[in-house]
């Protein structure tokens, strides 16, 4: 579990943190949306100790992060994986020294201990037999995997992911979303993911934050978000005509669909 408290941060005169609170729970995929310029980036910086907020608390697991001493935050940061949103992968590192690259890193493992570990993620990822392989002879979504594979070899408890779905196609993104949903449920991972993607939004967000002009404009999950009435977030999800259309269909529908139990309920007493 991750929780940050009032976390306020300027640049400047500008404002860009404005007193933001929130619990990403383990287990879940908790999302963070918004417009360019909201805050939802540095919101994640700050998360990850990139960036220090002016003032507020940031607690892993009930322990701040503030109060932590150097060992203790090199510690926690061993247990946080990243998955950055151009993948980040070396070019001149094979698919397998990427992945290895966090191991050599910050274990004492031989090689052969490594390579166990590396073929593991890999078929957790479902790219078995590409360890030779360079970032260049690799797919939008395969470097994805990798990436992914990268940010889960040491077992971490926290995920973070930066628009893991930044450049893919539609069928391609759905694939990733439910890659790591089902990590975040296997291994009871905190993922935290910043997304412009509405298909992740209503597919994997078991915990949403919208944020606007620096603050968290609202908070629900994504079987409460299309019946939310904040006008802010329903000109942010649905941006078109048509959008704004399905939903108020999907709303008559569920809507009849009550009326219809309730009456059923009546004739039943």
């Amino acid at each position: 579990m991750i929780e940050f408290t009032d976390i306020h941060k300027s640049f400047g005169e500008k404002i860009v943190l404005d007193g933001v609170s929130a619990r990403m729970e383990a287990g879940k995929c908790n999302l963070i949306i918004g417009t360019s310029g909201s805050g939802k980036t540095v919101l994640m910086k700050c998360l990850v100790g990139l960036i220090e907020p002016d003032s507020g608390q940031i607690s892993y697991g009930g322990v701040s992060f503030g109060q932590m001493d150097t060992d203790s935050r090199k510690e926690l940061r061993q247990q946080i994986g990243m998955l950055f949103q151009g993948s980040a992968l070396f070019d001149s590192m094979t698919v397998e020294q990427n992945i290895m690259f966090p191991l050599d890193m910050f274990t004492r493992k031989t090689y052969q201990e490594k390579l166990v570990r590396v073929n593991e993620v890999l078929n957790r990822v479902d790219l078995q037999g590409v360890n030779q392989k360079f970032p260049a002879e690799l797919s939008g979504g395969m470097k994805k995997r990798v990436g992914i594979a990268r940010a889960i070899v040491l077992n971490p408890k926290y995920l973070f992911c930066d628009e893991p779905n930044s450049g893919l196609d539609p069928q391609t993104s759905m694939l990733i979303d439910k890659l790591i949903q089902e990590i975040t449920i296997e291994y009871n991972i905190t993922t935290i993911v910043n997304t412009h993607d509405m298909n992740s939004v209503m597919e994997t967000g078991d915990h949403i934050i919208y944020m606007y002009q620096g603050k968290k404009e609202w908070e629900g999950s994504n079987k409460e978000i299309i019946f939310s009435k904040n006008d802010l977030l329903n000109r942010f999800i649905f941006a078109s005509e048509f959008l704004r259309d399905a939903k108020d269909m999907r709303m008559l529908e569920m809507k009849g669909k009550i009326d219809n139990n309730r009456n059923t309920d009546e004739l039943l007493k």
